[in-house]
């Protein structure tokens, strides 16, 4: 009988997690989680010693698929290598100048992000193609001479190659990138029309100069994984978690490691959609809350919002750094389950975004931890089990957690426990406005979504935050606390192209527009080929971006093909509703396409989940006992302990409840009303009743 043996692994701020799926031709799952401390800088270290507490043989593995932190962490750390900027004459300060994009245009605290390539090392060359993308200039490639001398005398690692109107042609980028290999083979080089091939020249050079600046920490961090799971005899088909919502293969990774910038909480959005697909919810509030920080995404129709208008680092007093590689629309904010607790030079109580992370970590893990975190809070309201602390792997060190929230309750004098509600509320109100942002901010109202909640924290918060939002329905899936490994195990491979493409959008450039879109498609078809891919399972979607003619603002929306004047119409007009429903209002003018995004995917094995095999039991097989929680501002309950180990499909029960599951604990609110699907997800009706 044919065995399926599929492995995931994701490499978090705080933990790196596994999931193991295993299948026959019988239809028979065995699904396996494990979880280990991450391993900074050495990465790798962490996913085999997940492997080796799963207790996996790693030459039975067909298929593996990983998602790292490695690239965020280069870049919000400042860890990666030494980088040089090779531009057109005259922009080497594109850079400095940047735009004059402010987040908060009255905030005096604004400070210019300073660039990760300074001054020094970028340099400049002789060459200029027009944005017609005719050649006018050839380039000096003898110029290269001279900086290839001081590249070698500055110690550059790493080469940013962005010319002036490269994304409407790459010849002069070419003609660099193969000179430089010849000159000085061990440097890595990237070139812009590698990374896009949009319009902007300074959102292109920032996101090639950040693309360089990581290229040899994260294609040195492939490379020890493939030679650290080869030694132990893997032979399965490796593949890497990216920004898309899609694995791709190690070599491609290598060759833009940028692309998986975001891959980790690509995969759990990725895997949201799923279940929503699953229990027949398309419209999807996703939110993943790990040990450092919270990400939460929207997931209308089904379909995954991806977008190549990233930034990193942007908050209030920063504009970040622009990245326009293909990456899921989502937001990030420093609140998780190591979010630590402290006051401010006025005595106001803050969580997070500092976080403990996994060494020291909280203070209850016993290891040197001297503030409070969320989880700590947790603890003190008796949410979190500390007898079954980490699914009962250790024991919460309860004496430091006390000693560390008695440090601020003194100074605020309060008592620990109202601490600990404060430390919550705090924590809680943060995440409700990164859900509204994602939502509210969009033009949708929460109460149409079913809240999809995973991660480590996901479940302790989500009840919470989903009451807040007014919404409905919560979600907690089987294996929440390893879910964005689970994720990865349902991804296709999925490669995106975005161009820049100026058109009027009617009947007179339908032809062009299909023609360029055929010539996209097909090239997208042909690199997949080369790579040695099956394309017997490709499909593509195709997307334009459209605006009102002059504005500077444009919506994605969905092209049908062929082009037809039906479907032009259709077209137009889901963009003013779309347009409506973001900016609420439209206009009565024309509109123009200035963008064409290309989505392409084939199946590689993903995992198809069966319904689980119920094994008789009674509910009251499945509680643990008894024990008093603080709901905050419902008060404290006695609630009902439940083994989540132990739910099956059809169960029912009302709260206050806690559920106890090894990696993570879904906290039910009383009168909300709990039942568990055919596949051990958690359903929570937050009104009582099943809608």
């Amino acid at each position: 009988m044919k065995t399926k043996n599929f492995v995931a692994t994701d490499v978090g701020g705080t933990f790196t997690d596994l999931v193991q799926f295993c299948s026959d031709d019988s239809g028979r799952q065995v699904i396996k989680t494990a979880k280990s401390d991450t391993t900074p800088p050495s990465f790798e270290k962490g996913v085999l010693n997940v492997l080796d507490k799963a207790a996996i043989d790693i030459s039975d593995i067909d298929l593996m698929s990983h998602g790292t932190t490695v690239v965020i962490n280069a870049l919000t750390e400042r860890k990666g290598d030494k980088t040089a900027l090779i531009t057109t004459t005259g922009f080497r300060d594109v850079l400095e100048i940047g735009r004059g994009n402010r987040p908060d245009f009255f905030n005096l605290n604004f400070k210019k992000p300073e660039p990760f390539i300074p001054r020094a090392h970028r340099y400049e060359i002789t060459e200029r193609i027009n944005h017609f993308g005719e050649i006018e200039t050839a380039v000096d490639i003898a110029a290269l001479d001279g900086i290839v001398a001081q590249l070698k005398a500055n110690g550059i690692k790493a080469v940013a190659v962005c010319l002036l109107n490269s994304y409407k042609n790459n010849e002069h980028e070419k003609q660099i990138a193969d000179a430089l290999a010849k000159l000085i083979p061990e440097i890595h080089i990237v070139i812009s029309s590698q990374i896009s091939r949009e319009w902007r020249e300074y959102e292109r050079t920032s996101s090639t100069a950040l693309a360089a600046y990581v290229k040899p920490v994260a294609a040195s961090y492939l490379s020890r994984l493939e030679d650290g799971l080869s030694e132990q005899g893997f032979n399965g088909s490796l593949y890497v978690m990216k920004s898309n919502c899609g694995v791709d293969t190690v070599e491609a990774a290598k060759a833009v490691p940028i692309s998986m910038v975001e891959s980790g909480p690509a995969s759990g959005i990725l895997g949201a959609a799923e279940v929503g697909r699953i229990i027949g919810e398309e419209n999807i509030l996703a939110l993943d809350i790990g040990g450092t920080t919270a990400k939460c995404s929207l997931i209308i129709n089904g379909q995954l919002p991806v977008t190549s208008n990233y930034y990193i680092e942007r908050d209030l007093t920063s504009a970040g750094y622009p990245l326009m590689v293909p990456v899921v629309d989502l937001v990030e904010i420093g609140n998780g389950g190591g979010s630590i607790a402290w006051l401010d030079q006025f005595g106001k109580l803050n969580v997070g975004p500092q976080s403990a992370g996994s060494s020291p970590g909280p203070a209850a893990y016993g290891r040197g931890g001297k503030v409070p975190t969320t989880t700590d809070a947790n603890l003190v309201l008796g949410r979190i089990n500390p007898d079954y602390f980490c699914g009962g792997s250790i024991k919460a060190d309860m004496a430091s957690v006390n000693t560390a929230m008695q440090s601020i309750s003194d100074e605020l004098d309060i008592s620990s426990q109202a601490l600990a509600r404060g430390i919550i509320q705090i924590a809680n109100n943060n995440m409700v406005n990164a859900l509204k942002l994602v939502s509210v901010n969009k033009g949708h109202d929460p109460r149409d979504f079913t809240l999809v909640a995973f991660g480590g924290g996901g479940a302790m918060h989500a009840c919470a935050l989903a009451h807040e939002l007014g919404m409905k329905k919560v979600v907690i899936p089987a294996t929440a606390s390893v879910f964005s490994a689970w994720g990865m195990l349902v991804s296709d491979l999925r490669r995106d192209q975005f161009i820049t493409w100026l058109s009027d959008w009617d009947d007179a450039a339908s032809n062009q527009i299909q023609s360029q879109i055929s010539s996209l498609t097909n090239e997208i078809s042909q690199a997949f080929e080369d790579d040695e891919l099956d394309t017997s399972t490709l499909h593509t979607r195709v997307f334009g971006r459209f605006r009102y003619q002059n504005q500077e603002h444009a919506i994605e929306v969905p092209i049908t093909l062929p082009i037809s004047s039906e479907n032009i119409a259709q077209t137009e007009a889901l963009f003013h509703q779309m347009y409506e429903q973001e900016y609420g209002y439209q206009l009565d003018s024309r509109i123009e396409l200035i963008g064409l995004h290309i989505s392409a995917q084939m199946d590689v094995g993903k995992v198809m989940l069966q319904p689980s095999i119920n094994t008789g039991r009674s509910l009251s097989e499945a509680i643990k006992g008894e024990r008093q929680v603080d709901y905050l501002e419902q008060g404290m309950h006695k609630a009902t302990i439940f083994d989540g180990e132990l739910l099956e499909d059809g169960m029912q029960f009302n709260g206050p409840a806690i559920i106890e599951e090894s990696g993570t604990t879904i906290v039910i609110h009383p009168k909300q009303k709990v039942e568990i699907d055919p596949y051990r997800n958690v359903i929570v009706h937050l009104n009582g009743e099943p809608q």
